[in-house]
């Protein structure tokens, strides 16, 4: 386990995560890539952007591509991370007060490239239209509106653990998540199901299409960050996934919380946001999946210039709460969604090179 990384947990829980650290030639070869690609593209972002990361990523050390693809390969590791990076904390700039509030990308352009450039190996990023304005890579940092929010930008409230847009079909399959800077050691939680030893009973049950998801408040139009400037056909698709979001909250199609294999299942599931069901066994099943997941979450301390990857099919994640400080001192993520099959979402995106999904 790296030592830039602090698990705490209860015993036999931490080797669930696994860990990579850049050895000094490795991370020679990593930083230059990042500084190439942040002097072509100061923003880190647009589609020449994400063109060039998918290309470059090809070019990261071997051992640090083979650490990814043996985890998506193998699903042998619910989340993962990654250290060697070092973060110039006063040449980021202060942590913004909320999403599309940072000043000038330009200066965390680089370490954007280093989450983009291993998110890369692991699949294609991708955004939601309802979602930060579709923004590719998200700032994730303490709002004074959100406090007591169930969203990423939240402080006071404990961010309940679940799995990200477990509502939706096209949820991604990893979340990528970089550490800009974490004085405070806030902690971030995962869990997974992996080692638990659910009754077929109980599995069979949450096997079937018995529960409830709503869409979280992160994609509710209220949420908006800039007015609706669209026209046309994207106009047109932003309507249509308005209306979606809007009907998935109001008239939720029931679905079943596992997936997959029987013995190794994938998970969907979103406690917060989602209805107690009202059938005695449903109920059961899912009292016992949630007491299963909340009794093995690990607390992941992440520390600057880390990755958290967490496999969105197999793991759940959180955050404990924190005070906020609003000085442009706080806890700042970077965070990238990662589709391992982006077709699946074709009609739900204006042109097949885009990664907006409406």
């Amino acid at each position: 386990m790296s030592d830039s990384a602090q698990l705490t947990s209860r015993p036999g829980v931490t080797d669930r995560v696994a860990a990579f650290t850049l050895e000094p030639a490795e991370h020679a070869v990593v930083t230059a890539l990042m500084r190439h690609l942040a002097a072509e593209f100061p923003a880190a972002e647009g589609h020449e952007y994400l063109r060039a990361v998918a290309l470059a990523c090809h070019h990261l050390p071997d051992r640090l591509r083979s650490f990814l693809r043996d985890r998506r390969g193998l699903e042998d590791f619910a989340a993962f991370t990654l250290a060697g990076i070092e973060i110039d904390d006063s040449a980021i700039g202060p942590t913004p007060d909320g999403w599309g509030n940072q000043p000038d990308q330009s200066r965390t352009a680089a370490e954007t490239t280093w989450l983009t450039l291993c998110g890369s190996v692991l699949g294609d990023l991708f955004g939601w239209a309802t979602q930060q304005d579709g923004a590719i890579v998200h700032d994730i940092a303490p709002t004074p509106a959100d406090e007591h929010s169930q969203v990423g930008s939240s402080s006071a409230e404990l961010l309940w653990w679940h799995t990200e847009e477990a509502f939706h079909p096209l949820r991604c399959d990893y979340l990528g998540l970089l550490c800009l800077r974490n004085y405070d050691g806030v902690a971030t939680t995962v869990s997974s199901l992996d080692g638990i030893e659910l009754p077929a009973d109980v599995r069979s049950v949450l096997f079937e299409p018995r529960f409830v998801i709503r869409p979280d408040d992160s994609h509710l139009p209220s949420r908006r960050c800039r007015p609706q400037v669209a026209a046309g056909k994207e106009a047109d698709f932003m309507r249509a996934a308005e209306r979606r979001i809007e009907q998935m909250n109001k008239r939720p199609q029931r679905v079943a919380l596992l997936s997959g294999d029987f013995d190794s299942p994938y998970l969907a599931i979103d406690p917060f946001y989602m209805e107690v069901p009202a059938d005695a066994v449903a109920r059961a099943a899912f009292d016992a999946v949630c007491q299963a997941l909340a009794g093995q979450l690990t607390e992941i301390v992440l520390r600057p210039g880390q990755i958290l990857f967490v496999d969105n099919y197999r793991a759940v994640h959180g955050r404990k709460p924190f005070r906020a400080h609003y000085d442009g001192t706080d806890r700042w993520l970077k965070r990238i969604n990662i589709a391992r099959d982006l077709r699946k979402s074709r009609a739900f995106r204006l042109s097949s090179d885009s990664r907006i999904i409406y």
